[in-house]
């Protein structure tokens, strides 16, 4: 959960908005992805699903104001260590990001849940992943 609100912080949104800012030209700040350990300290897990929610809602409303073209979909920045990516890379990257949590958690919960299908494991593919 940690992960996922730093990157909520300083990664998606503010890639998107250096992205396009034209005068500037400098690499993606680097993902410090030690930073949320010291960040997380002392909370729950529901307050840390309280702050993402938070923070997820008021970035899709910022996401949804900018209105994006496919001309500023085009536009270029730089990521410290894949060089240049487009602003339709950086979204994907951000939606694959959320499903590959999403298929983590999946698997967990299935691999949990294995024991008690009993017959059915045959047909539900998830627990053989």
């Amino acid at each position: 959960m940690w992960h996922i609100i730093h990157g909520e912080k300083t990664d998606w949104i503010p890639r998107i908005k250096q992205i396009l800012d034209s005068t500037h030209t400098d690499a993606f700040e680097p993902f410090d992805r030690f930073a949320q350990f010291e960040n997380s300290k002392g909370k729950t897990l529901e307050m840390l699903l309280e702050e993402f929610k938070i923070l997820r809602a008021e970035n899709i409303d910022i996401l949804k104001s900018l209105a994006l073209t496919q001309e500023e979909l085009a536009k270029e920045g730089k990521h410290p260590q894949l060089g240049s990516v487009t602003l339709k890379n950086l979204l994907a990257a951000w939606t694959i990001h959320d499903l590959s949590h999403i298929n983590q958690i999946t698997r967990v919960l299935a691999k949990y849940l294995k024991h008690d299908v009993g017959p059915w494991e045959a047909y539900l593919t998830v627990i053989k992943s």
